[in-house]
């Protein structure tokens, strides 16, 4: 198993909100591992919409996920709320890294963390098109130091 530097709120700039939902629950009692990525997804794509103006619905491109990794701290449950941190990682050509890790309330420590990965596409012929520099510039205030 890899081991992974833990982040810590100090590093990110960017936090979502997110209210865990009775449906998130297994039959084990926690929020089931799946969820965990439609949290990143969610954040990620809140932080495209918020900070680099991204309109999903009439943009001729669009980000698709081609790589995405989880790792699990500690459980989480309904009912709570959850803050979702989204940090840059790395901007390429067509592709943006993002590092997510998920907090609860009030504490420093992540209960996981992650990263998601974006490739940029032509929205009609999905080819991969580089990334606009009004995304880039907006991302890069959120980079990693």
């Amino acid at each position: 198993m890899t081991t992974i530097s833990k982040k810590t709120r100090a590093d990110y700039q960017f936090f979502f909100p997110i209210q865990t939902r009775w449906a998130d629950n297994d039959v084990y009692g926690h929020v089931n591992n799946v969820t965990y990525y439609s949290y990143f997804d969610t954040a990620a794509n809140a932080l495209l919409i918020q900070h680099a103006l991204f309109d999903f619905k009439t943009s001729p491109i669009i980000g698709l996920v081609v790589e995405s990794k989880c790792t699990y701290f500690s459980e989480l449950s309904y009912p709570e709320v959850i803050d979702v941190a989204v940090a840059i990682e790395k901007i390429g050509r067509s592709s943006v890294t993002y590092s997510i890790s998920i907090f609860k309330k009030n504490q420093s420590e992540p209960a996981a963390q992650g990263y998601f990965v974006h490739v940029f596409v032509d929205r009609h012929s999905r080819k991969s098109i580089e990334l606009p520099n009004s995304i880039r510039e907006a991302l890069t205030t959120f980079i990693t130091k």
